[in-house]
């Protein structure tokens, strides 16, 4: 069976790298949910024909088949598995999750929220011990490697226990895509522990319960402002002695407002190129924005068959 082969990104071409890693491997069947518009069929069906996945189409078998003669798109080689709406999409697509039939979601043209609250539904989902969690990666024109942004999509304001669930997250994250050891930078406005700051004491408890072993497999330093964690000179010239700072691989904002800003002041200033999915459920969920272009929508799905990948090799 083939199996992803992880490497060194090559700088600047760091997403269409994770893409054709994952167009050597094998296809991963995914689940995707309510395809039932020109973006969700159509990303799902270029991933499709691109090698990544292996296509099942949940939703009312008539609108997807409208979506598609609208497309001039051939569904004759997926499996559609129809249902009556989106919600019952969702709910079917968790279930084909807990068989063993789908190794990964995509979310189709249905809100975030009720995908979501199928996956973390207590009974019928597929939940974890750990929260649900969205990592960004970024390839940023001035940064030296892949860099990973956490979380800019569901966790609003994360309290210390889910910050820990989100770095954990985003540390064996990074390990399926062979960074055997990630460096997660813990952001702050400012480098001390200040008591009337809450982000900065998140930072410093994140930091010992990494000491403690209650986070495992990375290198974890904060509180760090931005500069201190990108630049090692910026660090430097503050007097920060830091194995993070200038090589993080991971920014854990303090909420979901500032790690989103962060996010799109990449895209939109610094001309990143981004590609995102949802971990902490069982599988991976591939989360993407209806604004999404060709590559982010191909690289979230790589990213996804990274992880579905290196798992099955870890069994």
């Amino acid at each position: 069976m083939a199996t992803i082969t992880t490497g060194q990104p090559p700088a600047h071409d760091q997403l269409e790298f994770y893409i054709e890693q994952a167009r050597r491997a094998r296809p991963i069947r995914t689940a995707v949910v309510h395809p039932v518009d020109h973006n969700s069929l159509r990303g799902a069906i270029e991933a499709a024909e691109q090698g990544l996945i292996e296509p099942l189409l949940v939703g009312p078998a008539h609108k997807i088949q409208a979506a598609a003669d609208a497309e001039g798109i051939d569904l004759s080689p997926y499996r559609i598995i129809a249902t009556e709406h989106s919600h019952m999409a969702a709910e079917r697509a968790c279930e084909l999750v807990r068989m063993g039939e789908a190794e990964a979601l995509m979310k189709g043209s249905l809100g975030t929220s009720e995908l979501l609250g199928a996956v973390v539904h207590k009974t019928r989902g597929i939940r974890t011990e750990r929260r649900l969690s969205h990592v960004f990666v970024f390839d940023v024109p001035n940064y030296h490697k892949p860099l990973v942004i956490t979380d800019a999509a569901i966790n609003v304001e994360p309290d210390l226990i889910t910050k820990r669930d989100i770095v954990q997250n985003a540390i064996e994250f990074c390990r399926s895509l062979g960074n055997t050891e990630p460096k997660v930078a813990v952001l702050a406005a400012v480098e001390k522990v200040k008591p009337n700051m809450p982000s900065t004491i998140d930072a410093a408890a994140l930091c010992k319960m990494a000491d403690r072993g209650q986070i495992t497999g990375g290198i974890i330093d904060g509180p760090l402002a931005f500069d201190n964690a990108i630049s090692r000179q910026a660090a430097l010239d503050k007097h920060i002695n830091s194995p993070v700072s200038g090589e993080a691989d991971i920014l854990l904002a303090p909420d979901l407002e500032s790690a989103n800003m962060i996010a799109k002041q990449l895209i939109y200033l610094a001309n990143a190129k981004s590609a995102g999915i949802a971990v902490g459920a069982r599988v991976p969920i591939i989360l993407t924005s209806r604004a999404e272009g060709t590559l982010g929508r191909l690289a979230s799905c790589a990213l996804a068959s990274h992880m579905v990948l290196h798992l099955e090799r870890e069994v």
